[in-house]
């Protein structure tokens, strides 16, 4: 059974801050069970390199054995949550790793928008229709912003999985922060 979120502490976030170990553990929450090799094919890495960091997030608690091998070699890997969290640190060392694994998220998520982009010509019309990506700029406080980001949370949470022929996992990329250099200056 998968749990629905975690918040691990900031050396299990630190072990997860790996753009690998995040396209490995992203692979087995959309699409479920697989192997070392299945997954390295489908990240274009070596077996033994996947088999080592699907190791790695094991430990940490990210992802256990599938229950499903027939064997030793053909061990399937889960992910255990379907959402990781970093909540708000208030020491240094929680706040480093937070740090950490945003950098890791944000070259996840600047390879999987530009799959996106390269794959939107082929899609059919109705799911080219659907699709967007899209910004929007507005002047908030801080409070006003964090009322925001947890009012669209809510809403995504809200969403159930359809149980339809047509229905495809679906990526909602919530990006929310200060425009860059507006309050540091840098």
């Amino acid at each position: 059974m998968t749990a629905e979120h975690v918040t691990p502490s900031p050396t299990a976030l630190r072990a997860l801050s790996h753009p690998l170990r995040l396209r490995l553990l992203g692979l087995l929450r959309v699409d479920g069970p697989a192997t070392a090799t299945d997954l390295a094919v489908r990240t274009g890495t070596s077996s033994g390199a996947t088999s080592y960091h699907l190791r790695q997030l094991a430990v940490h608690g990210f992802v256990a054995d599938a229950g499903d091998d027939t064997d030793a070699r053909t061990r399937r890997w889960r992910a255990v949550h379907r959402s990781t969290s970093t909540g708000s640190p208030d020491d240094m060392e929680g706040r480093a790793a937070v740090d950490a694994f945003a950098q890791a998220v944000a070259v996840v998520h600047a390879e999987g928008m530009q799959r996106a982009v390269e794959e939107h010509p082929l899609l059919p019309e109705a799911w080219r229709a659907a699709s967007t990506l899209s910004d929007y700029v507005r002047r908030l406080r801080p409070e006003t912003l964090q009322r925001l980001v947890e009012r669209l949370e809510a809403e995504l949470e809200d969403v159930d999985d359809e149980d339809h022929p047509d229905a495809r996992p679906v990526v909602v990329r919530l990006h929310a922060h200060p425009w860059p250099g507006s309050v540091t200056d840098a």
